[in-house]
């Protein structure tokens, strides 16, 4: 077991879980069963778990998490447009965490994708130790960015009026001289499940 200490400057995590995954097909993607008993969010939870204190998913209104296989004490934040796209829940999710008293002490708010099951604990202890308030940070492996991005709280206000389906990019796009990339040897950064033919994929590699 990894003891680390978590890192000086507390960063929380939201998983972004309350988009509606289409190319995935007809079945819940959040709900596609990995190896052993655990669900895609499940795993992508529980993976982040071991690198960061602080956590909230995002879900949408009428998700029940418990059939998401999420853990009854799971922190959710509920996203009401999640219809408009992940924009919108990213904003709702900010929204959100400008209210909780319990991340007063927060300076940066790192978000992760609720299909990205396997990116390193190491990986994310390693952004948070570098995260600030002013600062968006983002992995990058071979040259390609990957997940998840870190959005100093200076930022934040911009991040909670987002709506539509673009997700951030604009609020980088606006933040240049904030925007630092880390190179990486961890390909999990970029690697999301889209299909069920990746899951498989995924499945199989796991096994070996």
């Amino acid at each position: 077991m990894n003891s680390k200490p978590p890192p000086s400057t507390p960063c929380v995590a939201i998983i972004m879980a309350a988009g509606y995954s289409r190319r995935f097909g007809a079945q819940d993607k959040r709900r596609a069963q990995l190896t052993g008993e655990h669900t895609l969010l499940a795993a992508t939870l529980g993976n982040a778990q071991r690198a960061f204190p602080l956590l909230r998913v995002v879900l949408r209104e009428d998700d029940d998490p418990q059939r998401l296989g999420l853990p009854a004490t799971t922190p959710i934040i509920r996203a009401p447009r999640a219809e408009r796209g992940l924009g919108a829940s990213i904003g709702d999710a900010v929204a959100a965490l400008n209210g909780d008293r319990e991340l007063d002490g927060v300076v940066a708010a790192a978000v992760l994708l609720g299909d990205m099951p396997v990116i390193s604990p190491a990986t994310l202890r390693q952004l948070q130790g570098q995260a600030d308030a002013a600062t968006i940070l983002r992995p990058s492996h071979a040259g390609r960015p990957g997940h998840p991005v870190l959005f100093g709280r200076e930022v934040w206000p911009e991040l909670a009026a987002l709506d539509g389906d673009q997700g951030a990019r604009e609020v980088i796009r606006r933040h240049r001289h904030r925007y630092r990339e880390i190179a990486v040897s961890d390909a999990g950064v970029c690697r999301d499940i889209d299909s069920p033919d990746e899951l498989q994929g995924w499945i199989a590699e796991d096994r070996r």
